[in-house]
């Protein structure tokens, strides 16, 4: 396509062009007059404050809806609230629940669930087979018996040395522990003030997100271990 040379005759600006125009000025006249009148200026600033939290009780529940859904972790209450425009906490707890009590209405395959100290969309247990066979060809290696016993004893007397396992179980488990610190269900959680000052090792999140609990207080105690 040729180029016009300096003698052609301008063309009429577009519509958009004169739209783009209008809003320019219209910027650099709302800038003048916040330059005039700072008082004006700073009332402009808290009514935009305003509009970006005010949202409606439907409106925050599908923002929040949309960011559970597409969320691969849990997201706490102060994340969510942060997300959403500045909405309060308890703005955001009551959206929670109400969101939890529509999911759980709707007959859908899918739940709000408090886990990890935040809150996360999974699908219900009805459907776990179903789900299951998107995941059949690439199955998590599972832990064996010596692992999962490491673990349980991580989690229920955190924080712990690798000495203090090794005393409970009789044996050694170095190797062990390098493997749930490596697949991130146990972490190094400081040391000890023991002589020496060994490391001592405590669960992590995902620890919580694996085995579906909300926080540690939700792990099984003596009296539900050994009921039938």
């Amino acid at each position: 396509m040729t180029q016009p040379d300096d003698s052609t005759p301008d063309a009429p600006p577009s519509a958009a062009a004169r739209a783009a125009t209008g809003l320019e000025l219209g910027a650099q006249a709302s800038s003048e007059v916040a330059a005039c009148d700072p008082a004006l200026a700073g009332q402009e600033c808290a009514s935009a404050a305003v509009s970006e939290s005010e949202l409606s009780e439907s409106e925050l529940e599908r923002d929040l809806a949309a960011l559970l859904f597409v969320s691969s972790e849990p997201l706490s209450k102060g994340r969510l609230a942060s997300l959403v425009g500045g909405a309060s906490e308890k703005r955001i707890a009551e959206a929670l629940a109400r969101l939890q009590q529509r999911l759980a209405s709707a007959c859908l395959p899918w739940e709000l669930r408090e886990i990890a100290g935040g809150w996360q969309i999974f699908t219900t247990p009805d459907v776990a087979e179903t789900v299951a066979l998107l995941g059949k060809s690439k199955k998590d290696e599972k832990l064996s018996g010596a692992g999962l016993e490491t673990l349980a004893i991580v989690a229920y007397r955190q924080p712990v040395t690798k000495g203090e396992i090794e005393a409970i179980r009789g044996v050694q488990v170095g190797p062990i522990l390098r493997t749930l610190v490596d697949r991130g269900l146990v972490k190094v959680g400081g040391r000890s003030d023991d002589p020496g000052q060994p490391l001592l090792y405590v669960t992590t999140r995902k620890f919580l997100d694996t085995f579906a609990l909300a926080s540690l207080d939700d792990l099984p105690r003596d009296g539900e271990l050994l009921r039938d």
